[in-house]
């Protein structure tokens, strides 16, 4: 990489380490090309990316930032794992690290808050945003359900009553 590449990957880093919401720092230690594929291909389904950067500059990209505390992590084969749903980046991973025992959760970050190991599985453990949204969704379309319901119900009974009087008199 000569310099001009190396500002270039910095800039592009600072870029990641300000715009994203949730960050995870993992170990790799080991994968197969196929596996990291794999890893790559789930986060882009999900709406994420994974980026194996250096850690000298990624360490640089992060100088000043209000995720500074990350560069802690920084040591060893790294793979950074980010996305603009706070809750994907800890998903996917999680749930890659529980099948590959190659691939170890260091920490990460949400928006400026420094997480730890469990700090990043329990987040994983969080409903996504679009599943919040369909909760939400539902518990406001069920009272309104209930109300129909219940103002349909007079009606009915009413026409019950008339059919009832209509086959006593016909009788």
């Amino acid at each position: 990489m000569d310099r001009a590449q190396k500002k270039e990957m910095v800039a592009m880093l600072k870029g990641v380490f300000s715009d994203t919401t949730s960050i995870v720092v993992a170990h790799n230690l080991g994968l197969t090309v196929a596996q990291m594929t794999d890893l790559r291909n789930r986060m882009h389904e999900a709406g994420g990316q994974v980026k194996v950067a250096k850690n000298r500059l990624a360490k640089l990209a992060l100088e000043g930032s209000d995720r500074a505390g990350l560069a802690d992590y920084l040591s060893g084969p790294t793979v950074l794992i980010y996305s603009d749903d706070p809750i994907v980046a800890p998903k996917v991973v999680s749930a890659f690290a529980k099948e590959n025992d190659k691939l170890v959760i260091l920490g990460g970050a949400m928006e400026s808050t420094i997480l730890d190991e469990a700090g990043v599985k329990s987040l994983a453990e969080l409903p996504s945003l679009d599943e919040l949204r369909g909760k939400l969704v539902g518990l406001l379309q069920a009272p309104a359900g209930k109300v129909a319901g219940v103002l349909q119900a007079p009606a009915g009974q009413l026409a019950r009553v008339f059919s009832a009087y209509g086959g006593k008199e016909a009788a």
